[in-house]
């Protein structure tokens, strides 16, 4: 059976906003459990505080993300994944799985890539 054609019009809009840099590696942390920000920004090593704040605002305005304001002194916020936002724990479970199957490969494949392209 022939597979359908996806129409990439609708489907762009939508891998533009779950597919770059730091979304999926942000809502993978917050899966397990609602973290707060700083708590965030230690499990993704290398991102920067702007680029945090940055993500989470497009990740609450696209309802992935939930807010929450906590009554604490000083005043915390925690953020939590939305049902929506937890129904790509799968496929981003398994996007990860297959970075940590083929990471190797793909960086041997890369160094043999240079190589042949610095030998001609």
């Amino acid at each position: 059976m022939p597979q359908a054609r996806v129409d990439m019009a609708l489907l762009r809009p939508v891998l533009d906003r779950i597919a770059d840099k730091w979304t999926i590696m942000i809502l993978t942390v917050l899966c397990p459990q609602p973290s707060r920000f700083n708590e965030i920004k230690r499990r993704l090593d290398g991102i920067t505080h702007k680029a945090l704040a940055d993500a989470l605002k497009r990740l609450e305005r696209n309802g992935l993300v939930t807010r929450t304001v906590l009554p604490t002194a000083p005043i915390g916020v925690e953020y939590a994944i939305t049902p929506m936002g937890h129904a790509l724990r799968a496929p981003f479970e398994a996007m990860c799985a297959w970075s940590l199957a083929h990471g190797d490969a793909m960086a041997e494949a890369s160094a043999a890539y240079d190589r042949a392209r610095g030998a001609a």
